[in-house]
């Protein structure tokens, strides 16, 4: 892995919905060595905000094809603190908080923490729509991901 922790892959993602809950969409962009990926994608159905900031680092973690050094970025505390934070607590808790509730999201946590087992990835916590292009990238290709996925459930089968 020596060469991947010269030459990490950088990851922005968001992820949101309009309203919350509601539909919602998610982005990606990926970059290493002057290559770029774009992903997007979204659920037409109710979801949340927090789901769709989960789904975005989980598709571009999955993406990747070897195990590779990550620098990823999201403008999330949810998701940043939960994986960084919370979640070895969670899941020595049974995945209960520590108010004795039921984790929300439990489905996406045990993704994420499969994903990220494949890379090392480091966590970043960027501030939104503060000009930084990869994430406002990310934005848009979330806000893509959602029309898509509306449009594509209005289409009768």
């Amino acid at each position: 892995m020596s060469e991947s922790v010269e030459d990490p892959v950088v990851i922005h993602t968001d992820g949101g919905c309009r309203p919350n809950p509601g539909p919602g969409g998610w982005g990606a962009v990926l970059r290493q060595r002057g290559h770029v990926r774009e992903m997007c994608g979204g659920e037409p159905g109710a979801t949340s905000n927090n789901r769709m900031e989960l789904t975005a680092p989980i598709m571009a973690l999955e993406a990747l094809t070897r195990p590779v050094v990550v620098h990823l970025h999201t403008d999330s505390t949810y998701v940043r603190n939960g994986i960084t934070k919370w979640v070895l607590g969670w899941e020595r808790n049974g995945w209960m908080t520590a108010a004795k509730q039921p984790v929300k999201n439990v489905d996406l946590w045990q993704r994420l923490q499969k994903a990220c087992a494949q890379h090392r990835v480091e966590w970043f916590w960027v501030k939104g729509h503060s000009g930084i292009a990869d994430n406002e990238l990310a934005d848009q290709l979330a806000t893509r991901g959602l029309q898509q996925a509306i449009a594509a459930a209005a289409i009768p089968s």
